[in-house]
């Protein structure tokens, strides 16, 4: 999500395209890392029905202002100010679902119980030995994270692994906003996950106009020009 309510509003308009939602489940990442961490906050916090787990950006928020880089204590303080910071200060680690049919799922941030924040994390890249230690004790049959921002759905020890890519802030070359609209009844679960157009420089302008402390920092990766470590290894 990273505070974009231009890709927000986006995914939310292709959710009403699709039928609309019973409920949300929202991994993580909500705010830092935007232009307006305070509105993207307050329109998820709308939802009917929705769910959160805090991310890695969320625990750092949690943390000392004075040991942040200034994106983050830009963000901690609109967040503050609006009356936000203690609502992402008590979000859990975990959300935890069943399925009309029975199938058991876990939402966590990185991986089942991380938010990111220990290097742990559910990759493409992984082996399938590196996949089983992350999924081990999670009492699981399917798994959503997010952390990435590299959209996977990928079954190991018969655990269906989803990253349901990011709202904003996309990897290269598809800097689409990403979501997944997971379809359930009684008999079974259909996970579809979704790439839809915003508009990048309406996005772009947002960030150089919201007096961010690091807008060319934020702007390079609305821009597709930041690689994560995991994708130059």
């Amino acid at each position: 999500m990273h505070g974009s309510p231009i890709a927000l509003d986006a995914v939310m308009a292709d959710v009403r395209a699709a039928g609309g939602a019973d409920g949300y489940v929202v991994l993580g990442d909500l705010a830092a890392g935007g232009y307006d961490p305070v509105v993207a906050v307050e329109r998820l916090r709308a939802l009917p029905d929705a769910r959160f787990v805090r991310g890695n950006t969320e625990a750092t928020l949690a943390g000392d202002p004075a040991d942040m880089a200034p994106m983050f204590a830009w963000a901690r303080e609109r967040l503050a100010g609006a009356g936000l910071l203690k609502w992402l200060q008590r979000l859990p680690l975990e959300v935890r679902l069943t399925l009309p049919d029975g199938t058991r799922l876990l939402g966590s941030h990185a991986a089942p119980g991380s938010d990111g924040t220990d290097g742990r994390a559910l990759l493409p890249v992984q082996t399938e030995e590196e996949v089983r230690a992350l999924l081990a004790g999670c009492s699981a049959d399917l798994v959503c994270a997010g952390h990435s921002h590299w959209p996977m759905d990928r079954t190991v020890a018969d655990v269906r692994i989803l990253n349901v890519g990011s709202v904003s802030n996309s990897l290269a070359p598809d800097l689409r906003a990403c979501w997944t609209l997971l379809d359930a009844d009684a008999h079974g679960y259909r996970a579809e996950q979704r790439r839809i157009a915003y508009d990048l420089a309406a996005a772009l302008d947002a960030v150089y106009r919201s007096g961010h402390p690091t807008p060319e920092f934020m702007a390079a990766h609305l821009r597709g020009e930041r690689t994560p470590a995991w994708l130059r290894a």
